[in-house]
């Protein structure tokens, strides 16, 4: 099979640049051209899954992924209504271990994270670099303004249909079942994407990986596999809850900020941080699988809290509505966009509800 040139996309990927030229400083055009040279080399360094798979050279571990991955792309289009399209039909391979990292950024006393606005995509409260040594410069600018900072790899993003998104190392290095789950989180991002609310955007899309993996591993006949994604499910759960109540008091102590010191609000954050870090060790201490922070998680920070409240607090309620469609696909993407175009307000209540009727064991 020919080698299939992204000259559309790329020409695509210019006219974008052009348009933030028009409308952005120097910095925000530096950016957008790591970006867009970062994704352009990816596609330049692609080629096709099927001319790999009748490839003689590459080992039979690859071609095992890439036949996997094939197969799921195929589920998602048939029983998830995922909008596949071209999507992951080309495969590059890296040698570093994620393919981008991001920089999530958080004033000293708060849990709301900085955002940062694009063009076409919006907002979100994070920011993506192919290059780490370009995050890090990003980080030490906000250091310096007293934020708290966190960058962390990446092993895949969506474009969000833009561009046909390739497969690369990063997803064949998982195991199959966390691969096609990333698989199906990644595609869902095509679905519903809602500007400016990454944790809508993230706990979607968590929802229809947990259950597209688990209705792929019947079709497999493996559902018993289905119960380690479950118990990753429930640590997960469990650890939100420890962030959740410790979120609770260190709010409490961020509203007193015209009250007492910045000293005194710092040793009382230190305090909450370091209690949150014994919780999670204490916690973590029999689990099998190493938890979502890791085996020995950092000094915590409130840019470790936001990120991870966001990607997880909605997981439920996505799920449960999920479930009241009769895990039909199609309608459920509905009711999601439907969710989507509500105020935060009436958006926040709803979901409110629908968690509340969740239960994983009905």
């Amino acid at each position: 099979m020919p080698f299939r040139h992204p000259m559309t996309q790329l020409s695509h990927a210019s006219l974008i640049l052009l348009m933030i030229a028009a409308l952005a400083g120097c910095t925000s055009v530096q950016y957008y051209s790591q970006a867009i040279s970062g994704q352009a080399a990816l596609m330049w360094s692609a080629q096709p899954v099927a001319a790999v798979l009748n490839d003689p050279e590459p080992p039979p571990e690859l071609k095992a992924k890439l036949a996997t991955a094939t197969t799921a792309l195929a589920f998602a289009s048939d029983r998830l209504a995922l909008p596949v399209g071209d999507a992951y039909s080309d495969y590059v391979a890296f040698e570093r271990p994620f393919v981008v990292v991001n920089l999530m950024a958080v004033p000293e006393f708060s849990l709301t994270p900085h955002q940062w606005c694009y063009p076409i995509v919006g907002c979100q409260s994070y920011r993506g670099y192919f290059d780490p040594d370009d995050a890090r410069d990003e980080q030490a600018e906000f250091d310096q303004r007293q934020f708290d900072t966190f960058i962390g790899g990446v092993t895949a993003y969506s474009t969000l249909g833009w561009f046909d998104d390739p497969l690369h190392s990063g997803f064949t290095r998982l195991p199959d079942d966390r691969m096609v789950a990333l698989i199906f989180h990644e595609l869902s991002h095509r679905v519903v994407y809602m500007n400016g609310d990454t944790a809508f955007n993230e706990s979607f899309a968590t929802a229809v990986e947990l259950e597209g993996l688990r209705l792929w591993l019947e079709q497999m006949s493996q559902p018993e596999r289905f119960q380690q994604a479950l118990t990753r499910l429930q640590q997960r759960n469990q650890t939100l809850a420890l962030v959740a109540d410790a979120s609770v008091r260190l709010e409490a102590i961020y509203q007193r900020q015209q009250e007492i010191s910045p000293e005194q609000l710092r040793a009382e954050k230190a305090r909450q941080m370091s209690q949150l870090r014994e919780d999670y060790l204490a916690l973590s201490a029999d689990w099998e699988l190493p938890g979502p922070f890791g085996r020995q998680p950092p000094a915590f920070n409130n840019a470790h809290l936001a990120l991870f409240r966001q990607y997880n607090q909605h997981v439920p309620a996505f799920r449960q509505l999920l479930r009241e469609l009769n895990y039909h696909f199609d309608d459920f993407y509905r009711a999601v966009e439907a969710l989507s175009e509500l105020t935060e307000e009436q958006r926040s209540k709803q979901l409110a509800t629908l968690a509340q009727r969740f239960d994983e064991h009905l």
